[in-house]
Formats: C-alpha cells, structure tokens, sequence
C-alpha cells in the first residue's frame, strides 16, 4: 500500500488511461496475442507518423538495433561509431554483433546531441556505420551525420529511442536516416511498457527484420491465417525471438493516438519549466536549436561550470523538498565494460557531471511543476545571495 502524499510529484509516469486497458483486453479477448491484426495495425499507424514505408515493431530498442546491425552484416573487426552520453544500449548493441563502440563527444553546448566534427575525427577504415542518439528527444544534426556517412561510404542509423513525435526542420523523426530505431519503454513519450520500432524505406531490409524477429520463419502465422492448413513455412536463416506482442501493439495504438497532446502536455510543462530558467545564475536551461522540435521526453538541465554548489547537492537539496530529480545522461565509456578504451571526451564528462533531469511526463498538473520551479529556487536562492 503506497504510502506517498496523494499530490505527490512523480520523476516519470506512463500517460495511461481505460483506453489503453480496455485495448489490451480486447486483444487478450481476441485469442490472437502475438503477432497479429493489431500488431499489423499498429506498425502503419506508426509508418504513417514517421513518413516512411515501414515500421517494424520489436521486443525493444536493443533487439532492434542489434538486428539491424546483424542485417548490415556488421560484426568481429568492425568499428560502429557512438555517443558515450547516452544509456548504455547503444554501445552495448554493437559489442553484442562482436562489433567494436568508438566513442565520440558531444558539442560544447546544452543539447547534449554527440558532435558531427568529433564522430568525424574518430572514422577509420574499420568503420562500418554511425550511430548518433537524439538525445532526450531533441533531433540531432542528421543532416551532417548523413553527408558524414556519404563521404565516407558509411551507414547511417539514427538511435531515436526518445523522439517519436520530434521534428527536424519540419520533418518527423524517424525519416531522416536510412534507419531509425525507437523505443517503447515506461519512460518514452509513447509506450507499450517494453518494445521497440525500426523504421526504413528499405524494402528489403524490412521483410528481413520482419523475418529475423520471428526465429527466420518465411511467413508468420498471421500471414498464413488464409493459406491453408497444409501451407508449412521455410526457415531460410537462423532468426531470433525478438517479436512484439498484439497486446503490447493494442496498447501503443491507442498511445500513437495520443502522441499530438502527449507532445503538446510535455511542451506546456517545459515551458514553465524554461520561464523560470531564463539567465538563471547557477543553472543552465537545456538549448534547443533553431528549426529543431523536441517531444521533452526528459528535462534535462545543468549546475553551471561556476556555481558554487554541485549537482548531487542541488539533487539532494529537491529531493528534501519532495521533487524527484534524477542524475542526468550517464557517460558510458566511464562504466566499467568499456573504461579499458575510454578516450579523451571533455564535453561528455563535465556535462555528466553537472547534469540532472527534473521530473516530465504528460500529468504533471501547474501547481506541481510550480512545485518544482519554487524547490529550485529555495534550493539554489541561498547560493545567489551568498555569492551576491
């Protein structure tokens, strides 16, 4: 039995409702729970909002990309070019094809998105494809990634786990690569609690994906529903289970439906969120770049390199106040897997270190993120005087 206030400020919190219950129900009713009409329905629906041919859904972000990988045929020797300020899967997903993360650091700025120059300076004739993160759901430069990979014969696979529902000067996420790979996890803008989605105009590549996920089987069962009982399916290739279930597509169907006033709920709270940060002296608000449009799947701000404080205490000092802040975007190169070929990447370790997420999600009410705002500043307003 929870014992929490019952206004009290959640970090991170699903935007669910009886639709999405009554969806998953359905399905469940249906007796058709794997692989079937709502999972068909669902990866259009998503295809649609992406504006590409396909979406291919998955068991998450990890077995989508690293299927994807697989497909590319990339493996032992090779190099794959990623951010270390990003969650760990993304590096993980090239060790895990035998493939070898080289690490590249993010720009001098507040974005946090990986530096097209940096991940330039670290190609060599091993690499074999860039994975650039738009981090947090902010878009990264695609576009510089894209003539980066076109120089240098290079493939581009955009890790957008947080930004369905983002734009990059107007066009939707998930278009703006060759390969995109998008996660539906609890804290993503739209979720299925797990799961994951690549999106292609490669029509080869998505009847693979869509073969692969289901152990290499040549036609799903959903597919021979009509076919006969005596129509058997082939096994070309050695495949893997990495299907999503129609309960978890019932679920994200009603979620894609929602995703314009998910968006919308998230931009109003990190509006109020921004008023408050405007020159404010010891933290800096999170900058987004002209012609980019981000979902604020997370509100990540920074303890500027001059304060007179840290973050752990700014976190700790919100926490005493009720307000759940959480340490920001870890460096993955400073974990323990990967610290043996850690490389020089300043930008990455000081905004590691000075960074921490507020809380963000679609019902978070006014009076709480004035809660928040007035907690910030009963934390940090003693500092400004004292130093005043």
């Amino acid at each position: 039995m929870s014992t929490a206030p019952a206004d009290a400020i959640a970090f991170a919190r699903p935007w669910f409702d009886e639709a999405e219950a009554e969806a998953a129900a359905a399905a469940v009713r249906s007796g058709w729970v794997v692989g079937g009409p709502q999972l068909e329905a669902f990866e259009a629906e998503f295809a649609r909002i992406c504006g590409v041919r396909h979406a291919i859904g998955m068991s998450s972000w990890t077995t989508g990309a690293f299927l994807v990988l697989h497909c590319l045929g990339i493996g032992p020797g090779d190099e794959v070019v990623v951010p270390s300020l990003t969650f760990i899967a993304t590096a993980n997903v090239a060790v895990h094809v035998g493939a070898r993360p080289i690490f590249a650091d993010v720009a001098n700025d507040t974005t946090w998105n990986v530096d097209p120059g940096d991940a330039a300076a670290r190609i060599t004739e091993r690499t074999r494809a860039l994975l650039p993160v738009d981090q947090l759901g902010l878009p990264c430069d695609i576009d510089a990634f894209r003539a980066l990979a076109d120089t240098h014969g290079l493939t581009l696979i955009d890790d957008a786990a947080c930004a369905l529902g983002s734009r990059n000067r107007g066009r939707p996420v998930g278009s703006l690569a060759p390969i995109s790979v998008f996660s539906l996890h609890a804290r993503k803008v739209v979720t299925t609690g797990e799961g994951g989605v690549v999106t292609t105009d490669d029509d080869a590549l998505a009847e693979r994906l869509r073969r692969l996920r289901n152990q290499g089987m040549s036609a799903s069962a959903f597919e021979r529903r009509d076919a006969g009982a005596a129509q058997a399916p082939s096994f070309p290739e050695v495949g893997f289970n990495f299907r999503m279930t129609d309960v978890q597509a019932a679920i994200g169907r009603v979620q894609l439906g929602k995703l314009d006033t998910i968006v919308e709920r998230r931009r109003a709270i990190a509006e109020r969120y921004l008023a408050y940060l405007a020159n404010h002296p010891v933290l800096a608000a999170p900058r987004v770049p002209e012609g980019m449009e981000t979902n604020w799947q997370s509100f990540q701000i920074a303890v500027r390199d001059d304060a007179p404080v840290g973050r752990d205490a700014v976190v700790e000092g919100l926490a005493a106040r009720g307000v759940p802040a959480r340490i920001g975007v870890m460096a993955a190169h400073r974990e323990a897997p990967y610290r043996d070929r850690a490389p020089l990447l300043p930008a990455t370790e000081r905004a590691a270190d000075r960074a921490l997420q507020l809380p963000m999600h679609p019902g978070i009410t006014e009076s709480q993120s004035t809660r928040v705002v007035e907690a910030l500043d009963a934390v940090t307003r003693p500092l400004v005087s004292a130093g005043g």
